[in-house]
């Protein structure tokens, strides 16, 4: 039997560590998945004293900071948890002769682009938030040269708060619901970002020269807030479940703390082409997690 493997997951109480727990990993693969009160990623003394007691062959940093708009007055907070947290893990990784693979996000782009990001275009981003995602980025790319950034947005999932379940929760209590129509995207499944997340682990585990760098993943496809809420209430009522009408606004009709890109469109044939990673329709995402939250409700 071979020897096990150790991987760490940070923020293994989130979207995506929930569901890189409950991915088909080999047998011989542990899973490592402290929560942020368990593992606090900017505490260098603690992350030291983890790597002392585990030999990681490779970390997953799925944890971060992520109230968006929270973020524009608690700045060190976000920087703390977002690039503190990060450029530890990426010295750390690097001293261990490690891969350090770092979810990122959509908001380190300004969202003026016309057509979906490549991983070249020039990044910008609007609020904190974004700044503290891309500072993180930039520690891991330079802190440990087998690493891996994987840009998503918009993610969604059967676990925490996100926006499927919140439309879901709105609509149990209302006829209509006002939903920005005018910033567009690609909803993305935790489920799909774990599966990537564990193809590239597993690759850069066994392979020293697997690609490395920038890459994005979302799922296939894309729509406005609007338009995954009329989803989201298309594949509820199908089932029985919770739906409402959807009208739709404009940003300046919902101001924000934190300004969001007007496009959050990524290009995935970069992780297509090196990883084999094909993103699936966000359609199909959405009727998983909507059946999902409905098996739930009925096994209550």
């Amino acid at each position: 039997m071979a020897e096990p493997l150790h991987i760490l997951v940070t923020g293994g109480a989130g979207q995506v560590g929930l569901e890189l727990a409950a991915a088909a990993w080999p047998d011989h693969v542990r899973l490592h998945l402290p929560t942020r009160e368990q593992l606090d990623v900017a505490d260098a003394s603690a992350v030291a004293a983890l790597f002392a007691a585990t030999p990681f062959a490779a970390v997953i940093n799925s944890g971060a900071y992520t109230a968006v708009d929270t973020a524009e007055t608690e700045i060190a907070a976000a920087f703390a948890a977002n690039a503190m947290g990060p450029a530890l893990l990426a010295e750390a990784t690097r001293r261990a002769g490690i891969p350090l693979i770092q979810v990122s996000t959509d908001y380190v782009f300004d969202g003026s682009a016309d057509r979906p990001y490549v991983e070249t275009d020039a990044v910008s981003p609007l609020g904190v938030y974004g700044a503290s995602k891309l500072a993180g980025e930039l520690a891991v790319r330079s802190g440990n040269p087998r690493s891996v950034v994987l840009r998503t947005a918009w993610v969604i999932s059967r676990h925490r708060a996100n926006f499927l379940k919140t439309m879901l929760r709105l609509a149990a209590d209302r006829p209509e619901v006002r939903v920005v129509d005018d910033q567009h995207g690609c909803p993305t499944g935790a489920a799909d970002i774990a599966e990537a997340l564990r193809t590239i682990t597993l690759r850069m585990m066994a392979d020293p020269d697997a690609p490395a760098g920038l890459y994005h993943f979302v799922n296939a496809g894309d729509t406005t807030w609007a338009g995954l809420a009329r989803e989201v209430f298309a594949r509820s009522a199908f089932r029985g479940g919770p739906s409402a009408r959807v009208e739709g606004i404009t940003t300046a009709d919902y101001p924000t703390p934190a300004q969001r890109p007007a496009n959050s469109r990524l290009s995935t044939h970069r992780i297509a082409a090196d990883y084999g990673v094909a993103a699936r329709p966000w359609q199909t995402a959405v009727s998983d997690i909507v059946d999902a939250l409905s098996k739930q409700e009925i096994s209550k």
